[in-house]
């Protein structure tokens, strides 16, 4: 057994901390906010994500609290043409053993905090420094204090502290791209296949509007994004006009204006991105979900892909003597995989007019084989050797 850290108490670093603990490990986690609040609105699991949270132990409570789109469907943004549609539900469960979710964040992390048992979450931890001797890692605390655990797993988003002790200090780009978020109550439209996720495609690849239900059903998440030059606020979420809102898709279809004209509040959010890493790991420390491969939002796998590698770094520690080899291996299994995502939600194109979404939503977190060959990297591009740049 192993005194394992985790920095950071998100989705990816809380979904480790329970699969760790079921693999027979002490974990602690250091979280740097001060108490758990309601932050954010929206979380979509696709059935990749949710087989792989089901087999934590928390399906029951997602389930309670989530909603399940009927399709995933694509449309285009003035005509309103169809032009991809993708049963969800209960052909996806059938499918894939499991359905699309979608749900409020923090019922999500709800329900991890509920797996863990107190104690196992340190609040107010805020990671100044990372340091590795005889076979252990120090963490020193803003704080002044200090604690040492035989594994560190960094899963503190794309800002990471861990990263920077790793590989140094990187600042994430801002891509020209800002989202909207809204959340509005579903008795307060008049609209027809509100039960779907729906993607309305812009005129440029920058400008879309996304809208699912939350809440089991009783609101409807509204995510919009539009270009812009440049971002010189200190945050990267403000509170946004819904004027700006309603204007800058002023050419879209009724359908989508009409869930504009329903907002009252709206927040407004910088996208940025960091390329695909050459390396996660180093010694008995490792990097988790954004710290390693932040994503842009446009395939939805951001959470997704923390989830699973909380899975697949569980098992490759489990039970294992020799660490950094085992960190070596989880690495491997995840950075073809995590970098193909990354680079294909880059490129925007994600079942637009249609496509095989299995390779997505079909993968096992729980069943990947620890032993495959991993895919061979290519150094230029970080992708699998014969991997396209942009994946559709």
């Amino acid at each position: 057994m192993e005194r394992i850290g985790i920095v950071g108490g998100g989705i990816g670093g809380m979904t480790a901390a329970i699969a760790l603990r079921r693999a027979g490990h002490e974990v602690v986690v250091f979280e740097q906010a001060a108490r758990f609040g309601r932050v954010g609105a929206d979380i979509n699991l696709t059935p990749n994500a949710v087989r792989a949270l089901d087999g934590i132990g928390i399906g029951a409570a997602l389930r309670e609290h989530g909603a399940r789109p009927s399709a995933r469907v694509s449309r285009t943004f003035d005509t309103g043409e169809e032009t991809s549609r993708l049963p969800m539900s209960d052909e996806a469960e059938a499918k894939y053993g499991a359905p699309q979710l979608t749900l409020h964040r923090a019922d999500l992390l709800s329900a991890l905090e509920a797996a863990l048992p107190a104690g196992c979450v340190r609040l107010g931890r805020r990671v100044a420094s990372v340091g590795e001797a005889d076979g252990e890692v120090r963490i020193g605390f803003a704080d002044g204090s200090a604690e040492a655990v035989s594994v560190l797993v960094g899963a503190d988003g794309i800002h990471s502290a861990v990263r920077a002790a790793l590989f140094g200090a990187e600042r994430p780009r801002f891509t020209g791209v800002v989202a909207y978020r809204a959340v509005v109550p579903r008795a307060a439209l008049d609209l027809p296949r509100l039960d779907q996720f729906t993607k309305w495609w812009g005129p440029n690849p920058q400008s879309q509007i996304v809208t699912f239900p939350i809440s089991a059903g009783r609101e409807i998440f509204i995510f919009a994004t539009a270009p812009q030059d440049s971002w010189r606020e200190e945050s990267w979420t403000l509170p946004g006009s819904v004027e700006e809102l309603r204007a800058e898709y002023a050419g879209y279809h009724p359908e989508a204006r009409a869930l504009l004209a329903a907002c009252d509040s709206v927040l407004k959010t910088a996208l940025y991105e960091r390329d695909p890493l050459p390396s996660w790991s180093r010694g008995r420390v490792t990097l988790l979900g954004d710290a390693c491969h932040p994503m842009l939002p446009f395939m939805a796998q951001g959470a997704g892909q923390a989830v699973e590698d909380a899975v697949v770094l569980a098992r490759c520690l489990g039970g294992v003597r020799e660490v950094p080899g085992a960190l070596r291996r989880y690495e491997a299994l995840r950075m073809g995989r995590t970098a193909e995502i990354q680079v294909g939600s880059r490129g925007n194109n994600w079942l637009r007019a249609g496509g095989n979404a299995d390779w997505v939503y079909g993968y096992d977190a729980w069943g990947v084989p620890l032993d495959a060959s991993p895919p061979v990297l290519a150094p230029e591009t970080g992708l699998p050797r014969g991997a396209a740049a942009d994946v559709a």
